[in-house]
């Protein structure tokens, strides 16, 4: 090839490079995921959340179970003497039916006087969960699915976290119909006091996955109404396809922070 053809040759290259190199700039800029997570927590007050605690009515934040610490939504009971069976919940003020939802929680501390033995550094997420609004003055638990956080106890004995536990619920693995309360995820074990990594993707009423630090641990389908805990009896078998979203206390120190969710396309 001659000089002259070199440069042309040469010349082209560049060209098709740089427009490659602008392609996959201008593809990553029309990602429509990209960049529209929303902070569902604004790190100062429980603005734009709702407190429902066992016995008392819709807004009272009894014993200032809920408050803000260090830029975290902190379950706290320092106010109280007993637990007395006061299960409560914050929920945020707009259901959802297919996002991505993320968040860090950490266990504080040591149990309050009254907590159930399973409850201790047991917290949880509650996704599709009915309104508070519908909650009964003693019912423990929303109707919901429930993402269950929990920590170590013990260094010689493995205690997963984000597991599935379905108050009022039922779901399908593998398109068969469980109707256990509770199980275990594929999560390691957490203890301590550090900060854990949560996300969770919810699909309407298809598919639902929980990750731990980046992995996958848990994975189902078609969430439906029925089973323990059910208040909501006339509804048994319809299909959650969205739901509020709410953190819960249970009797154990918790903190929740970086409280965000991206909206998906169905």
């Amino acid at each position: 090839m001659s000089t002259f053809g070199n440069s042309i040759f040469f010349i082209l290259l560049s060209f098709l490079l740089m427009n490659c190199k602008t392609t996959e700039k201008t593809t990553e800029k029309s990602d429509p995921e990209k960049d529209k997570w929303i902070s569902l927590f604004n790190g100062v007050d429980l603005e734009d959340w709702e407190v429902k605690i066992k016995g008392h009515p819709l807004g009272e934040n009894w014993n200032n179970t809920f408050t803000v610490i260090d830029s975290a939504i902190r379950v706290d009971y320092s106010s109280y003497t007993t637990f007395d069976n006061s299960f409560g919940h914050i929920f945020y003020k707009t259901p959802y039916s297919n996002y991505r939802f993320k968040m860090t929680y950490r266990f504080l501390g040591k149990q309050v006087e009254g907590g159930e033995n399973w409850a201790l550094r047991n917290s949880g997420v509650m996704i599709h969960c009915q309104s508070p609004k519908s909650m009964e003055l003693d019912q423990n638990f929303p109707v919901c699915i429930e993402v269950q956080l929990l920590g170590g106890v013990s260094d010689n004995e493995s205690r997963s976290t984000a597991n599935l536990c379905t108050p009022g619920t039922h779901v399908s693995i593998n398109n068969e119909l469980v109707t256990e309360h509770c199980i275990a995820s594929s999560s390691d074990t957490y203890y301590g006091e550090q900060w854990v990594n949560l996300e969770i993707e919810v699909r309407n009423d298809s598919i639902i996955r929980h990750f731990i630090d980046g992995k996958q641990v848990m994975e189902y389908e078609h969430p439906v109404i029925g089973g323990e805990y059910n208040t909501l009896n006339n509804l048994d078998g319809k299909p959650l396809k969205q739901g509020f979203i709410s953190l819960q206390s249970e009797s154990h120190p918790v903190e929740f922070k970086n409280i965000m969710l991206l909206e998906l396309n169905q």
